[in-house]
């Protein structure tokens, strides 16, 4: 039993492992807001737009309470009606889309924040193997390769913006 536990403390203290957890966490709480936004900011002027349409409350109703007429989802289904919930639907697509913007606006600043590294090796068009960028000959297959420019590092894009900036702000004042 203490072998079990002594690798789930490993695996628990890995960095992976916090990060993730970190990642879930940081997740459901964005999953509210994110649904707040949603329900409370975004459908409601659409539904205005269009006519004074409540998302939330656009169903079908598919089986019970027939002949009857339902003003709103809860009153069908406390009436026992089945319904298709076509706006809740359509509320939880626009949660969908705001989300992956979202992340798509966190990965694409996070990766301006990385700094690119010097190339110093490639593949060789051969045997495939990593050979370093100025080798005339491959170590793996012995083919005859052309030797090629070590590109040096670069840095991120943030810190070339913010060095843009600090020049700018130095000339104004």
């Amino acid at each position: 039993m203490s072998k079990f536990l002594k690798e789930f403390r490993e695996f628990a203290e890995r960095g992976s492992a916090i990060d993730m957890a970190i990642g879930i966490i940081v997740g459901s709480v964005l999953t509210s807001v994110v649904n707040s936004l949603v329900a409370d900011v975004i459908m409601p002027p659409i539904g205005l737009l269009i006519g004074g349409i409540d998302f939330s409350q656009f169903f079908i109703v598919l089986s019970g309470g027939a002949g009857q007429s339902f003003n709103t989802l809860a009153e069908a289904q406390a009436a026992g009606a089945k319904t298709m919930n076509i706006g809740l639907f359509l509320n939880t697509l626009v949660s969908f889309i705001i989300t992956m913007f979202a992340a798509f606006l966190i990965v694409r600043t996070v990766n301006k924040m990385k700094s690119k590294k010097a190339i110093t090796t490639r593949a060789c068009p051969y045997c495939k193997q990593t050979v370093d960028m100025t080798a005339t000959k491959c170590p793996h297959c012995c083919s005859e390769l052309e030797a090629g420019e070590i590109k040096p590092a670069e840095e991120s894009d943030l810190n070339k913006g913010l060095k843009k900036l600090k020049r700018i702000v130095k000339l104004k004042k």
